[in-house]
């Protein structure tokens, strides 16, 4: 125990007085440090103050807000389910039904297509000819001709009926009707061309009888003594027939007027020159009475052959008619669209006439518009450039006489050249329709 003794007083070597002297840095450095790391740890500290107690209110009052009793979720009753239940199935059906209207549309266009392609074809002429019906009077058939065209009808295998008509010794057609015509019960509409078949002796008589009449009424109604068979026939034709087109306004009448034997008129060899003269006369005062009042048209025709001939163009015609409407095709296909097409037109005080001439020049080969005014421009019409002719005496003036006109327009001046003046001069005064004339 006497041999341990315990030092009072810390004793120091002179080493650690020196590391002490020669190390200050050092000292300071750790010293810093540890000021660094007891900030570091304050602001974790406070850190960890200020974020942990805050987030965890924030989090309990966002988890309240949720839960709050106003928005938590309830239980359905079974009447909200029901009619949960039933407002889907409606919407089901409401989608049903549409998807079913839609197919039913799909179908019915469809079926709408296939009928206009089965209406199209049935419309072409090649088949719609085999639909149409030739009605022929019956009367027609007292005529031993007409075997003629009955046998016609039967090797083309068309249809064809004899029936009495409202209109005697007529020539109808029926067929198929369209949409936009109206159909009587059996879908069947009637033509509007109507052929009436006349003997030349019933026409003679008819124009006899016009002319026997003051006015249309005494033609038509009123009957005359001492008038023979044919003239009372005669007269029950026009009657029947000015009765028919008023009766029916929209049908258009062609009379046939049919011969047995070809002779170069309408009248005997053996009549007067005056006769003849006085009976052309009244045939064309019929004809022009019946086209201008009645709109009907008149052809003389010689038998039954040419008779049937008629009756075959008349039912081609028909039968393309119906095409053509469907598909609405103009009557002159070939036509382009476009001013130069449409025409000119003519005032009743001759304004026009000018532009006519220049575009009946312009129908010439390699002639502009350029040199067709500067040819009707000096020469205002036809009448007075075959005048500026007639003036002149020799063949080879008359051709040389547009040769010098000046052609205006273009960089550079020209003539209308001896060429085209030769080739004009032709056409006005050559005799010969059969002539070429480029």
């Amino acid at each position: 125990m006497s041999a341990l003794k315990r030092a009072n007083t810390w004793e120091m070597s002179d080493s650690e007085n020196e590391n002490e002297e020669t190390n200050p840095s050092s000292s300071s450095s750790s010293s810093s440090s540890r000021v660094k790391l007891d900030q570091d740890s304050s602001s974790v500290s406070a850190v960890t103050f200020n974020n942990s107690p805050v987030s965890t209110s924030a989090a309990r009052t966002e988890d309240t807000s949720i839960k709050s009793p106003g928005q938590r979720r309830r239980r359905r009753t079974r009447e909200e389910v029901e009619e949960d239940r039933e407002k889907r199935e409606a919407a089901r059906e409401k989608l049903r039904e549409k998807k079913e209207k839609l197919k039913e549309e799909k179908l019915q266009e469809r079926q709408r297509r296939k009928e206009t392609a089965e209406k199209l074809t049935l419309f072409k002429p090649e088949n719609f000819i085999k639909t149409l019906t030739v009605n022929i009077h019956a009367v027609l058939l007292q005529d031993a001709g007409c075997d003629v065209l009955l046998r016609t009808l039967d090797c083309l295998e068309w249809r064809n009926h004899i029936e009495n008509q409202s209109l005697l010794n007529s020539i109808s057609w029926t067929g198929p009707a369209l949409q936009t015509e109206e159909e009587d019960e059996n879908g069947v509409v009637e033509e509007d061309q109507i052929l009436m078949v006349v003997p030349r002796n019933e026409f003679e008589h008819m124009v006899m009888s016009h002319k026997q009449g003051s006015d249309q009424s005494v033609l038509i109604g009123e009957e005359k003594e001492g008038v023979g068979p044919h003239n009372e026939r005669a007269e029950s034709l026009l009657k029947q027939l000015s009765e028919y087109l008023t009766t029916n306004p929209g049908k258009v009448v062609t009379v046939l007027v049919i011969s047995h034997y070809r002779r170069s008129g309408f009248w005997d060899e053996d009549d007067t020159s005056s006769h003849l003269c006085q009976q052309h006369l009244d045939i064309e005062e019929f004809l022009v009475h019946l086209q201008l009042y009645w709109n009907v048209a008149v052809h003389f025709l010689f038998g039954w052959q040419e008779v049937t001939d008629h009756v075959i163009a008349f039912t081609k015609a028909l039968s393309k008619r119906p095409y053509k409407v469907l598909c609405g095709d103009p009557e002159l296909g070939f036509c382009m669209d476009g001013s130069w097409s449409g025409g000119v037109r003519v005032d009743r005080d001759g304004c026009g006439l000018a532009q006519v001439w220049t575009r009946q020049i312009q129908q010439l080969n390699r002639v502009s518009p350029a040199m067709a005014k500067a040819m009707t421009g000096t020469y205002r019409s036809p009448s007075i450039l075959l005048q500026a002719y007639e003036e002149l005496e020799s063949m080879d003036d008359q051709r040389k006489l547009l040769a010098d006109l000046t052609v205006v327009g273009g960089a550079n001046e020209r003539r209308v050249g001896p060429e085209l003046s030769c080739r004009i001069h032709r056409l006005l005064t050559s005799q010969n329709p059969h002539l070429l004339l480029d």
